[in-house]
C-alpha cells in the first residue's frame, strides 16, 4: 500500500470561519494553540486545512468541518523526534492524535494541505522546536509502539520475508474475517457491471483470474497459487473448474485457516496448501500460476529472480498471472514510514513497466495488461466500514493500537488509488511453444 500517510489530492471543503486560536485558557495565557501555531504553520505554510483541538482546551484553525484532537503533550514530543509520517503515525497509533469526521476526507485535507516544498522528514527549524518548548512537549524520546516491526537479517532473504509477512498476516484470523468478510480474500476485488456486494466482487475477481488462466478451456490443469492467503483463489478454482491447486503461503495462521476451509469443502483430493517460500517450490511444471497480492512483497533487486523461477515451474504454453500494486517509478516501502513500519515492512511497489520487461527478460509473452485502480479504492472503502462496524469486536481480538493500524493505513490507501497516486495491475504472461501460445485471440471470454 501507499507509504503516504496522508494520501489524496482532492481540495479540501467547507472552511469556515477564521484561523486564529480560541482561548479556554486565562485571558492572558491563550495556551497551547497559541503556543503550537508556529509549528503547525511550518508543516501547513499557513493556517492549517482542519481544526486542532489541543488538551488544554484551546484549538487552532476553522471553527467548524473536522476536527483533528490533539490529546496529549506526547503527540508532540512524538513528532519532535521522529518529524513527519512516521512521529503523525506513532501519536495517532498511541491515542495521542485522534479525529472526528470522515477519515478519508480527513487525510486528504491533510495532504492537500502540505506545500510539495514543505520537507516533514527532517529536522524541525529552531522556532518549531520553540513551540514545542512552550507548550510543554519537550523530553526524551518515548517508546515506539509494539505493533511497529523491525524484522532482522539480510532485505529479501528467506528468514526475512518470513518475519515481514508473519508481522502482517499472523495477526488474527478473527480479526480478518471482520475487515474482509466472508470472502477472506486480501485483494483488489472487481466491481464487474451489475456487482453490488464485496463478496460478489471477489468472486468475480478470481473468475476473472482463472479465465485469463485459460481454466474455463481445460478439462484439468495443475495450478499454483503464490501467497495464497486463507485459500479463497484455489476453493474457487478448484470448485468451479475443478483444478488441481497448490497454495503456498508464508504465514502459519494462514496456512491453518485455509487447510480447515478445504477439508470443510471435501477439497482435500484437489487443494494442497503449504508453508512455504516461492523460492523453495521444486515441484513443477504447472500448466499456471496465480501471483495476487503477494509481489509487493518481493522487491524490484528480487524481480527476476522471481520471474525466472516462476519460468522454470510452468510447462510449455503455461500461463502467469501477476497481480500486484504498482507506483509510477517504482518506491520503496521505508522504515521511517508509517507503512513500513506498521503494515508492509520491507514492501517495495514496482512500477508495471519494470514488471513487464521483468517478465520478458525471464521469457514470458505478455499477453495482457489490465488496471483495477477504481476496485481497489472501492474495496478499502468497504474494509475501512466493515473494520468501523466492527470496532468493539477488532478492538477485543487484536487492541486498540491494531485497530487503528488497519483503518489509518486503509483509509490512506483508498485515497491513493483515489487520486492515482497508485494503481494495481494485472500482467498476464505465457510461455511460447515455437511461437504458439495456445492463448486466444481476444479478451472476449474472459468476462
Amino acid at each position: 500500500m501507499r507509504s503516504d500517510l496522508m494520501s489524496g489530492t482532492r481540495p479540501a471543503q467547507g472552511r469556515e470561519g477564521g484561523h486564529a486560536p480560541s482561548r479556554a485558557a486565562g485571558p492572558k495565557d491563550r495556551g497551547v494553540a497559541t503556543a503550537l501555531e508556529p509549528l503547525l504553520l511550518h508543516f501547513f505554510g499557513g493556517a492549517p486545512p482542519v481544526r486542532f483541538e489541543f488538551w488544554d482546551g484551546t484549538s487552532l484553525g476553522p471553527t467548524s468541518g473536522h476536527v483533528l484532537e490533539v490529546r496529549s503533550s506526547d503527540a508532540v514530543r512524538r513528532l519532535l523526534w521522529a518529524p513527519g509520517e512516521l512521529g503523525l503515525a506513532r501519536a495517532f497509533v498511541e491515542g495521542d492524535l485522534s479525529f472526528r469526521g470522515d477519515i478519508f476526507e480527513m487525510l486528504a485535507f491533510l495532504h492537500a494541505a502540505v506545500p510539495a516544498n514543505v520537507r516533514t522528514d527532517t529536522l524541525l527549524p529552531l522556532h518549531a522546536v520553540r513551540a514545542a518548548y512552550r507548550s510543554g512537549a519537550l523530553g526524551t524520546p518515548l517508546p515506539a509502539p509494539p505493533e511497529e516491526a523491525s524484522p532482522r537479517g539480510r532485505l529479501h532473504s528467506k528468514g526475512r520475508d518470513a518475519q515481514a509477512v508473519r508481522h502482517h498476516y499472523d495477526v488474527s484470523n478473527d480479526f480478518y474475517a471482520m475487515v474482509l468478510g466472508p470472502s477472506m480474500t486480501y485483494s483488489c476485488a472487481r466491481f464487474a457491471p451489475g456487482v453490488a456486494t464485496l463478496e460478489a466482487a471477489q468472486e468475480s475477481k478470481h473468475d476473472l483470474i482463472c479465465r485469463k488462466l485459460g481454466l474455463h478451456e481445460a478439462t484439468a490443469s495443475r495450478i499454483l497459487d503464490v501467497g495464497c492467503g486463507w485459500g479463497s483463489f484455489a476453493l474457487h478454482a478448484a470448485r468451479r473448474y475443478g483444478a488441481q491447486v497448490v497454495g503456498v503461503t508464508l504465514s502459519p495462521a494462514q496456512a491453518g485457516f485455509a487447510r480447515d476451509r478445504v477439508a470443510a469443502d471435501g477439497l482435500a483430493e484437489q487443494v494442497e496448501i503449504r508453508v512455504q517460500d516461492y523460492r523453495d517450490v521444486r515441484d513443477g511444471p504447472f500448466d499456471a500460476i496465480a501471483s495476487v497480492g503477494m509481489f509487493e512483497h518481493v522487491g524490484s533487486a528480487k524481480a527476476a529472480e522471481y520471474f525466472g523461477i516462476m519460468r522454470r515451474l510452468l510447462g510449455p504454453r503455461g500461463r502467469l498471472l501477476n497481480h500486484a500494486i504498482s507506483s509510477v517509478g517504482g518506491s520503496r516501502i521505508g522504515p521511517r514510514s508509517f507503512i513500513g513500519r506498521y503494515v508492509f515492512p520491507d514492501g517495495e511497489l514496482i512500477d508495471v513497466g519494470q514488471v513487464v520487461v521483468a517478465m520478458e527478460d525471464a521469457g514470458f509473452e505478455v499477453r495482457d495488461v489490465e488496471s483495477l485502480r477504481e476496485h481497489y479504492a472501492k474495496t478499502l472503502h468497504c474494509w475501512v466500514r466493515n473494520l468501523q462496524r466492527n470496532w468493539d469486536a477488532a478492538v477485543a481480538e487484536v487492541g486498540v493500537r491494531r485497530a487503528r493500524v488497519w483503518e489509518l493505513y486503509m483509509a490512506a490507501s483508498a485515497n491513493g488509488f483515489d487520486d492515482g497516486g497508485i494503481s494495481v495491475h494485472q500482467v498476464l504472461g505465457v510461455v511460447p511453444e515455437s511461437g504458439g501460445s495456445g492463448m486466444p485471440s481476444s479478451r472476449t471470454g474472459w468476462g
